[in-house]
């Protein structure tokens, strides 16, 4: 099943599991979990995919510590969902293979991988098991990415054709999905360079990690456009006009700067105009990050210069033509711009958005653009801002308006510098899982019954990463 048609069939389930409702508000889907009278919700042990030593010490602290026990009981639930119901461990040859599905749909993206897997590099230095698994997620995406570098999303199995197989691009066995999207070469190079400084295991990078580096440099200079469009097209026989790319497939015209064109979006929606901001600011952390690992890992100075000279370039085209005069905000981030002087002052739910640049590293939490924009962002200027009888937060266009993300509210916690501000998107994510222990994708601003994929793992894990922040940082603010 895909994203869209999972998408118009999840409230109806939303509603049917709203009809099993305990008193308290939470799913009465399994015996109580101890004195706190919350339903057992985790995936039973004999089914759970993986099970981390590390992950579930950091589990016991929390709920043994903490005065909040329904955000305790969250995190239980959370933070190990992606070990629990979405990895598939096996080895060949001693290499570790990971295959990572998003949840509900049987897809490994490069994002949604790195990013479920990201929170637990902190935990792996005692768990070798752990480390084992995410150098498997790091291989298979290094095959993924030799395979097609404009792929999204890859099946296990590299002779299987899936629903897309028809759509108008360079579709080959093994492929789910071709959506050229600019951050699903950065994910893998994050985690990669995470694990790496964490770990000090250079295992996976080998011959075939160096290759996939240089299939992410060309891949973002051809998509910088600046001779000719490139090789990529995408179109899609589809009702969902964010599905397809406009312009015979190559996108609405941009104005070559040495910014690097994306025809979609994290969300997996096409972008009005090609420069995605964040995603050009993710660019440079990645490509920064790629030079320092093969100039120390496979000592390849030409490569690492060649990252960086692609990073200044990008670096220099987005202080130029990225930064816009909101009539209200001032100075700001645009979303997306085309340097012709069209721009979108918006933001998606989704990470990389502009919410998210400090967590990513791409600019300072401090700094005075980033700040505008994140006021901007976190107000009614922003016609994706949601303001509802039930939560406020942030939303976006790809399950359409009323709707608030999950992964946007927690990113804004995850990037707030004071209390209150986290404090209220920590009761914001405990008052909307809908009784189900989970994170959604999306759910309405009045109604958080009403609501899209009861199975996400990304917004789970990730959830879990800001209750472990918070625990160590501010634990005062789970009392």
């Amino acid at each position: 099943m895909n994203r869209r048609n999972f998408i118009r069939t999840s409230t109806l389930a939303a509603t049917a599991l709203a009809v099993s409702r305990t008193a308290f508000g939470a799913a009465a889907t399994g015996p109580l979990s101890g004195a706190d009278s919350f339903p057992v919700v985790r995936t039973p042990p004999a089914r759970r995919r993986f099970t981390s030593a590390a992950v579930e010490r950091a589990i016991a602290r929390v709920q043994s510590s903490v005065g909040n026990k329904e955000l305790a009981w969250l995190f239980g639930n959370c933070f190990p969902n992606t070990l629990d119901t979405t990895v598939d461990y096996s080895e060949a040859g001693g290499r570790p293979d990971t295959y990572v599905i998003t949840g509900d749909i049987d897809a490994m993206w490069l994002r949604d991988s790195s990013a479920q897997v990201y929170p637990y590099l902190q935990l792996m230095h005692d768990d070798g098991p752990l480390r084992r698994l995410i150098a498997g997620v790091i291989n298979r995406q290094v095959r993924c990415i030799i395979k097609d570098p404009y792929a999204n999303a890859f099946y296990k199995d590299d002779n299987k054709r899936g629903e897309w197989k028809t759509d108008m691009t360079d579709m080959k066995p093994g492929i789910h999905e071709r959506k050229w999207e600019i951050d699903s070469l950065c994910y893998p190079i994050r985690l990669a360079h995470g694990y790496w400084k964490l770990s000090g295991d250079a295992s996976p990078f080998d011959s075939a990690w160096h290759e996939a580096v240089r299939l992410t440099l060309r891949t973002f200079r051809e998509q910088q456009r600046k001779t000719d469009k490139g090789p990529y097209t995408f179109m899609r026989r589809t009702q969902w006009a964010t599905d397809t790319v406009p312009g015979r497939g190559y996108g609405n015209p941009a104005k070559p700067t040495g910014m690097i064109h994306s025809m979609f979006r994290p969300s997996d929606d096409a972008t009005i105009f090609p420069f995605l901001v964040p995603s050009n600011f993710f660019a440079v952390v990645s490509l920064r990050q790629a030079a320092e690992m093969v100039e120390k890992l496979r000592n390849d100075s030409g490569l690492a210069r060649e990252c960086r000279a692609l990073a200044g370039e990008v670096e220099a085209a987005l202080h130029e033509h990225a930064i816009v005069n909101h009539p209200k905000a001032g100075r700001v981030y645009a979303f997306e711009v085309d340097a012709f002087g069209n721009y979108y002052c918006t933001d998606d739910g989704n990470i990389p958005n502009l919410l998210s640049l400090p967590y990513l590293g791409a600019v300072s939490a401090t700094d005075d653009i980033y700040a505008n924009t994140r006021r901007m962002l976190l107000s009614p200027r922003n016609p994706y801002w949601c303001v509802g009888k039930a939560a406020t937060g942030l939303g976006g266009p790809h399950v359409g308006v009323d709707m608030i993300w999950p992964l946007g509210v927690i990113i804004e916690g995850l990037t707030a510098a004071n209390d209150g501000e986290i404090a209220r998107c920590l009761n914001t994510l405990q008052t909307t899982h809908a009784g189900t222990g989970l994170m959604h994708e999306a759910f309405h601003k009045d109604d958080p019954k009403n609501f899209t994929r009861s199975w996400f793992a990304w917004a789970n894990t990730i959830f879990g990463e800001f209750i472990w922040k918070t625990f160590n940082e501010r634990p005062h603010l789970l009392a």
